[in-house]
């Protein structure tokens, strides 16, 4: 690795890296944008090999932008926001990585997700998409909650509401629950009509064929469903609970993030709603706030380490 110094410090890269792509921004040291790019897979769970050949292209994309060579990889300081990196294991594993930038800081995209909203201040985000989770930051303490995988977690996830969706149909289908409007909604939806046809398709799918159906639950409550009206009521808990819990450590701004935001929020408490603000950057741009801040400490320790000898 480049040794950091003042000299080198000249651009810096933020990376939002997920289990289906990866994001950067790359920045000049007055964190002007200068490039962007658009890679695969960057969680480490997917394999280490493929995580760092997505960095790696994105980062060549947005050189390119920038009109920068492949050399000025040494002279980049980078904050990567990435899926799975919150599993020690993972962490460990991808620090070793002999990268050709002058600077790693690795840290979960959740957190950089919550840097970009509240561009490096103090603040709190909720994932509220195909999975469900929270994270707060708040003078220097981090606090997460949930984001343990669908089904075992993310209730009141995308991905849990198309998985109430799909029990109460097929309840309903089998003379166990009133009748629902969520039946002819789904049934439309997919083309199937009985319950073994329905219960076979859901088979072996992902969570984010279960989350295609969350909007079906919101449509059916807005037609007087009583049914869809509960699992709203019961989602919305969830995610009040998880604001509840980040609100501990007295975040003054909470942003909600992902596809079911939007729908969840009229649902949510009085004073959870008012903490809500819109994000201020997208994660990629979080990831530079933590570079930035991450490199500070590392010179900081580095110069407390040179007055001690």
């Amino acid at each position: 690795m480049t040794s950091i110094t003042t000299e080198n410090q000249h651009y810096y890269l933020g990376i939002d890296g997920g289990g289906s792509k990866c994001r950067v921004v790359l920045t000049n040291a007055q964190f002007s944008v200068i490039g962007h790019g658009l890679g695969g897979p960057a969680n480490p769970l997917r394999g280490m090999e493929v995580a760092q050949a997505s960095i790696l292209d994105a980062t060549y994309q947005a050189l390119a932008e920038a009109e920068l060579p492949k050399s000025a990889l040494a002279n980049i300081i980078v904050g990567a926001g990435l899926a799975g990196v919150n599993i020690p294991e993972y962490h460990r594993i991808f620090s070793a990585w002999q990268h050709p930038f002058a600077a790693l800081y690795l840290t979960s995209d959740l957190h950089a997700a919550c840097m970009g909203a509240h561009q490096g201040k103090n603040g709190a985000v909720i994932i509220c998409g195909t999975g469900s989770c929270g994270l707060a930051a708040v003078d220097g303490k981090v606090l997460e909650v949930g984001g343990h995988g669908f089904p075992y977690g993310d209730s009141g996830s995308g991905a849990w509401f198309g998985l109430q969706l799909l029990q109460r149909v097929l309840r309903s289908l089998d003379g166990l629950l009133p009748k629902t409007r969520m039946t002819a909604l789904l049934q439309q939806q997919l083309g199937l009509v009985g319950a073994i046809d329905l219960a076979s398709h859901f088979m072996h799918v992902s969570a984010t064929e279960y989350a295609k159906l969350a909007p079906l639950v919101f449509t059916a409550a807005e037609q007087g469903d009583a049914q869809a009206q509960e699992i709203i009521t019961e989602g919305a808990a969830h995610i009040n609970a998880i604001a509840k819990r980040l609100m501990s450590i007295n975040p003054p701004a909470l942003t909600l993030i992902g596809g079911l935001a939007p729908k969840i929020f009229p649902y949510l408490a009085a004073d959870v709603q008012a903490l809500v603000v819109a994000a201020a950057e997208p994660p990629e741009l979080g990831a530079v706030w933590f570079a930035k801040f991450a490199q500070q400490q590392a010179l900081s320790s580095e110069q407390s380490s040179k007055v001690m000898l």
